[in-house]
């Protein structure tokens, strides 16, 4: 069969309007950076898969790498990489024809790499599989337009209006807010629809230049591809005017963080929602799922917020969880249940940063609701008010929270033992290269008061 049969119909239409130049043969890696080669369409017709070395999985955030080798030293062998063509999408910035394909990761012996995040989810889903459940979810994107940061050692900014004053702030659901950068926002609805992503809507968030995307529901894995994809179309369409797009957790001091909210539904054989009963009432499914939540989470916190900058969103009162209650329609709480009818109940986890890698933000969320099921773990009660006068249940900075994940063994078993081990040399080698660095702050006050 000709691989353009197998390829959306968004591609192929995209064919039908360019000549195919190049492709990008891409896999995202442990921080969600597309990595891979560019390769000529007429070498792309002909290869059936690639190499890279398994190193790509070693490297931190900053271009390091951690020593995660294993027993055979850092000899960085080849992986195969293997192309999912249900994920061929358009690249429309690109001056000539260009499609992205996602890649998975195979061993030599044909087995999945285990660190590979997409691989990790996909374990996750096939553990609901055998269990005949198929997990449903979909995820919401908060992200800042910033004027172009070109000094490091400069404070972010929001981006400039139209008006030729900053984009407007705390003006959460504001449309002429989001008129302040709607040339910005119609291109990214433009790529979408090229690439053939469905948006459920946009809003002005509380931080100045704040937006919010949300998807709609579907698959773990396909979902995770769209929102692996929509950062790089975002970054694309905010650098066309002139600005940047960041999904840092907390890039403005003193503005609201950017989240990944994340809705969790399951169904059954039948297409069912598990989490609803025959009357239409809540079964223990939906409850354990929140217990799952609330016994592991701390747990993962290193996977949904993984860097230190993560940490700063976890404000009190300040739009971002700080504990692990549940409630019914409570934007205060960590673990939210929305007003929905029964056949589309499900749980919004809120604790995730958009700094995190979608794949690992999402595996683990489910991996937590998954025992939480398996193990029927109920939840606490039902939290009423505002979770803000609670106590805080989050660790406080990274290494605490990896300290917590080292230790979550039941959850190595869930996620792959090999990721757990890899994640957490690469996330301590990274914390370790943070410390290396001396901030403003410290500067300020103790250069001459210590």
């Amino acid at each position: 069969m000709n691989w353009v049969d197998q390829i959306p119909e968004a591609a192929r239409l995209y064919l039908e309007q360019h000549r195919l130049d190049e492709v990008e043969c891409v896999i995202a890696d442990l921080p969600g950076i597309a990595r891979g080669k560019a390769v000529p369409a007429a070498k792309w017709e002909r290869q059936q898969f690639f190499h890279l070395p398994n190193s790509i999985f070693f490297q931190t955030i900053t271009g390091d790498w951690g020593e995660a080798a294993g027993p055979e030293g850092f000899v960085e062998p080849d992986m195969i990489l293997k192309p999912d063509l249900s994920t061929t999408t358009a690249a429309p910035w690109a001056a000539d024809g260009t499609l992205q394909v996602i890649h998975d990761a195979f061993d030599q012996k044909g087995r999945p790499v285990g660190c590979a995040p997409r691989n990790v989810l996909k374990r996750v889903v096939d553990l609901y599989k055998a269990e005949g459940w198929t997990p449903v979810v979909a995820p919401e994107m908060e992200f800042y337009l910033v004027g172009k940061n070109i000094d490091p050692a400069k404070a972010i900014e929001p981006m400039m209006g139209r008006t030729g004053r900053p984009a407007a702030a705390r003006q959460a659901y504001s449309m002429m807010a989001v008129d302040e950068y709607g040339p910005v926002i119609d291109d990214i609805y433009e790529y979408a629809e090229i690439q053939g992503f469905e948006i459920d809507g946009i809003t002005q968030e509380g931080g100045a230049g704040q937006l919010e995307i949300n998807l709609r529901h579907g698959d773990p894995v396909k979902l995770a591809d769209e929102v692996f994809y929509f950062k790089r179309l975002i970054r694309e369409a905010a650098l066309k005017h002139d600005c940047f797009a960041t999904f840092m957790a907390k890039p403005i001091e003193g503005e609201p963080g950017s989240a990944m909210h994340v809705h969790h539904s399951v169904i059954d054989a039948k297409g069912r929602n598990i989490f609803t009963g025959p009357q239409g009432g809540e079964t223990d499914a939906f409850f354990n799922f929140i217990g799952g939540l609330q016994e592991h989470m701390p747990s993962v916190i290193a996977m949904i917020a993984p860097y230190v900058n993560s940490f700063r969103r976890y404000v009190r009162d300040h739009a971002a969880p700080i504990n692990l209650e549940w409630g019914r329609d409570n934007r205060t709480t960590g673990i939210r249940v929305p007003i929905s009818p029964p056949q589309a109940r499900r749980v919004e986890n809120r604790l995730a940063g958009m700094d995190c890698n979608p794949y690992l933000c999402i595996a683990a969320s489910l991996a937590c609701g998954y025992l939480g099921m398996k193990n029927e773990i109920w939840p606490d009660k039902r939290f009423r008010g505002d979770a803000y006068e609670a106590a805080e249940e989050i660790p406080q900075g990274l290494y605490a929270a990896l300290d917590l994940f080292d230790q979550a063994k039941v959850l190595h078993e869930v996620l792959g033992p090999d990721f757990a081990r890899v994640y957490s040399i690469v996330k301590r080698a990274e914390y370790n290269e943070f410390l290396q660095v001396i901030s403003p702050w410290e500067r300020q006050h103790l250069l001459l008061n210590v």
